[in-house]
C-alpha cells in the first residue's frame, strides 16, 4: 500500500473562499496543498510563504493539464461570468484525463428546482461532474455575510447606511469562513463526504434585521435603505461589468424583494456534524468584524 500523501489543488486560491480553504488545509500534515494562480507574479506571493503553486488559467487550455499533473483532489471555484460553464467543462475534462479522483465544487444557492440563472449554471456543472465519474462534494452556499464588508471591491456599508435591493424580505446567509471549513473537510475526507450536496445557510435575516443587530453590537446607528433593483443593473452596466451574469444577480434581487423564490430563507443543520462546531450567525459575525463597520 502506498503511503504517498494525496495532493490537493486549490483553484481560486487568491479569492476569499479558496484562500481560506487553502489556509485551513496548510495546517494539516496528511495532505500536500498546491495553489493554482494565473501568473508568476501571483505565484510569488505564495512561494514566499513556502506554498507550492502551479500556473493555471481557465481561459488558456494549454495550462490545465500541466497544472493538474499529480493532483488527486480539486477545489473548483470559477469566475462570476457565464464563461463558468465552458471553463468548468474544459477544466473537468482535463482533470479526468490527469487522473483526479475527487472534486469539491463551489456552487450557488438553491434547491434542485432552482430557476435563478446563475444558480442553474452551477447545477449544470454539478451534473457534469457527476456524469464524468468523479467522486464529488457539491457546496451550495447561501448569501455570503462578507458581502456586508464589501461587494465587488466596494465598501457595502457607508456611514451606517446599508443600500441594497431586496426589499424587506429575509433570506439565508452563511459566513464564507464556514464555507471554507466545509470545503476543507470534504477535501481531507472524501470518503466521508463523497456524493453529498451541502446547502450552507445558517441564519435567515432581512437587511432591516441585520441593521438592528449592527446597531446593537457596534453601538452606533445603522439603517437599511431599500433601492430598486434596476439601479443595481444600471450601475453594473455603467461600470462595464459582464452583463450576462449581472442580469442574473438583478433577477435574484428582484425576485427576493417580490418574495418569488420559494425556500430562499431556508436554513440548515448540517454544519455541526461536518465541522464539529456551530456555524457563525449574524450577531457573532458583526462582533467578529466590528471594526470594519465603525464610522
Amino acid at each position: 500500500m502506498s503511503d504517498r500523501k494525496p495532493t490537493i489543488l486549490i483553484t481560486g486560491a487568491t479569492g476569499q473562499i479558496g484562500g481560506s480553504t487553502l489556509r485551513s488545509l496548510l495546517k494539516e500534515n496528511s495532505v500536500i496543498v498546491v495553489a493554482a494562480v494565473r501568473s508568476a507574479e501571483k505565484a510569488k506571493i505564495f512561494e514566499e510563504q513556502g506554498i507550492s503553486t502551479v500556473i493555471l488559467d481557465f481561459d488558456i487550455t494549454a495550462t490545465l493539464l500541466p497544472a493538474l499533473e499529480g493532483i488527486d483532489r480539486v477545489f473548483l471555484a470559477t469566475g462570476y461570468t457565464v464563461d463558468m460553464l465552458r471553463q468548468s467543462k474544459v477544466f473537468l475534462d482535463n482533470a479526468k484525463g490527469a487522473g483526479v479522483k475527487h472534486v469539491v465544487h463551489l456552487g450557488a444557492c438553491g434547491g434542485d428546482d432552482a430557476t435563478i440563472a446563475h444558480w442553474v449554471w452551477h447545477q449544470l456543472i454539478e451534473r457534469y461532474i457527476e456524469w464524468s465519474g468523479f467522486s464529488f462534494t457539491h457546496l451550495r452556499p447561501e448569501a455570503f455575510m462578507q458581502n456586508l464588508l464589501s461587494y465587488d471591491g466596494t465598501k457595502a456599508v457607508k456611514n451606517g447606511v446599508i443600500q441594497q435591493y431586496t426589499g424587506d424580505a429575509p433570506f439565508s446567509w452563511v459566513d464564507g469562513e464556514d464555507v471554507a471549513t466545509v470545503a476543507a473537510q470534504a477535501l481531507l475526507n472524501p470518503e466521508k463526504h463523497s456524493g453529498k450536496t451541502y446547502r450552507l445557510g445558517y441564519d435567515a435575516k432581512s437587511y432591516d434585521e441585520i441593521a438592528a443587530i449592527m446597531t446593537e453590537v457596534v453601538g452606533k446607528p445603522f439603517r437599511y435603505e431599500s433601492l430598486d433593483p434596476k439601479i443595481f443593473l444600471e450601475n453594473m452596466r455603467e461600470a462595464g461589468a459582464e452583463m450576462a451574469y449581472m442580469t442574473c444577480v438583478y433577477d435574484n434581487f428582484r425576485r427576493i424583494a417580490e418574495r418569488d423564490i420559494p425556500g430562499v430563507d431556508d436554513t440548515f443543520d448540517n454544519f455541526p456534524e461536518i465541522a464539529g462546531k456551530e456555524p457563525v450567525r449574524w450577531k457573532e459575525f458583526v462582533e467578529k468584524h466590528k471594526d470594519s463597520f465603525l464610522y
